[in-house]
């Protein structure tokens, strides 16, 4: 089926991949609650935690090559069935790792969750991507990142209702407690995460069957028409396209940034004296800035702003928050790293568009390289970490310093950002126009 055919019985398929993005977001940002949960739970470094976004998102390079096999088989929508199907295997590991209390289950378990969603992420975006007029992208994938980042709200708050209640007071008392009572209470910690996780393998297992059987119609990307540049037919290879290596590089940059803000704010929160009880809310405070991101995006893309200027502004103000992050303290610090939400929203939706332009037949491969930019979730947030630990035991620095100076890491990503939305997306294509 042709993307302009799609597009006239859109609003099912829409829905469906919405519902998707729902899905990506709130199975995601459930890590910003297990960074601290296990870190207590398995008793573990700064460092040694931060390994839940390594071994989530390192899947999305080492299994990225798989996912584009899997959906050459099974096709985009039989593909995001399996992928569903992936992510339930993954959640039920969870089951066997709380009961054991063993960290390297746990990790396992979420690099199984994000296999799964890579077969989903490779299809979903460039799916929504192609669902209309190009120029218009950033605003059909803002409206996916609502669905995600609505989601990304409510994970973290109904995730940490349930494993950090009372987190406090057992990080208090476990300093007191005998070697026997320690184990117990930890294990008694550890399988709280028993019950949401049954639930979300349900739901997925549900969700895969209503997706096996809806009419999501299918796009056949190896087939349709090129667009429009005599150049793309001359091409050999999807590395000729500079514009689009610059972008996966971008977006690897990208997600490290928004991972690192989001897995990392509740634990800075805590680091600077502030309970895990009022703590756990602040990734729902940098995604709802997210939403409000989102909203601005679909109300002025393409009609005030278009998606290379929004990419433009929204890395100048990473820039700005980053700097004001670090140079502040306490509750204003916190709220320039909740704002760097506001600042990330609209770089996915237009990262991804400016990176496809005029690739043609290619649009799959480079599909694939994009999705695979998203393993910067497993670098930077871990190597936050390391820089937070390092400040600590070779500089000094408290928990709280190490933790808010460690942030000067986003400053270079955002730098580059910045420059791809001001030169980099245009790269190599100056030949393409003019052929």
């Amino acid at each position: 089926m042709s993307a302009q055919g799609t597009m006239r019985r859109g609003i099912n398929p829409i829905a469906i991949i919405g519902m998707l993005f729902f899905i990506f977001g709130f199975v995601t940002w459930m890590n910003s609650v297990l960074v601290p949960y296990l870190q207590i739970a398995c008793e573990l470094s700064t460092a040694m935690a931060f390994l839940v976004t390594s071994a989530f998102y390192i899947a999305y390079v080492v299994m990225a090559a798989p996912s584009t096999w899997i959906l050459k088989v099974f096709g985009f929508k039989n593909g995001m069935a399996v992928g569903l199907l992936i992510m339930a295997i993954g959640a039920l590991v969870f089951i066997p790792a709380a009961l054991a209390r063993a960290y390297p289950l746990f990790l396992i378990g979420l690099f199984i969750q994000a296999t799964g969603l890579t077969v989903l992420q490779a299809a979903s975006n460039p799916y929504i991507t192609i669902l209309g007029p190009a120029e218009s992208a950033a605003r059909r994938m803002s409206i996916m990142g609502i669905c995600n980042k609505v989601a990304g709200v409510l994970a973290p708050i109904v995730l940490g209702a349930v494993v950090l209640e009372k987190a406090d007071d057992l990080k208090a008392a476990l300093v007191h407690m005998s070697p026997a009572a320690k184990v117990a209470e930890l294990d008694a910690m550890a399988a709280k995460v028993i019950l949401p996780y049954t639930v979300i393998v349900v739901v997925l297992v549900a969700l895969s069957i209503m997706i096996y059987y809806s009419n999501l119609p299918e796009v056949k990307l190896d087939t349709e028409q090129q667009t429009g540049t005599a150049a793309v037919g001359e091409k050999t290879s999807v590395f000729q396209y500079p514009h689009l290596v610059l972008g996966v590089l971008a977006l690897f940059f990208y997600v490290g940034v928004e991972v690192m803000v989001g897995d990392s704010i509740i634990k800075y929160g805590n680091s600077l004296g502030i309970s895990l009880e009022k703590a756990k809310y602040f990734t729902a405070c940098a995604l709802g800035a997210m939403v409000v991101g989102y909203i601005i995006g679909i109300v002025t893309i393409p009609r005030y702003l278009s998606q290379q200027k929004a990419l433009l502004i929204s890395a100048a103000l990473g820039v700005a928050f980053t700097i004001g992050a670090v140079l502040t303290n306490g509750y204003v610090s916190i709220a320039f790293i909740a704002m760097l939400g506001l600042a990330n929203s609209l770089m996915w939706p237009s990262i991804w568009p400016l990176a496809l332009a005029d690739l043609g037949k290619f649009t799959k491969t480079a599909s694939s390289m994009l999705i695979m930019g998203i393993s910067g979730g497993a670098i930077f947030p871990w190597l936050y970490g390391q820089l937070v630990d390092g400040l600590q035991g070779d500089a000094g620095f408290t928990t709280g310093h190490a933790s808010r100076y460690a942030y000067i890491i986003m400053l270079p990503l955002y730098l580059f950002i910045l420059y791809y939305a001001a030169a980099g997306y245009k790269a190599g294509r100056n030949k393409i126009t003019m052929a």
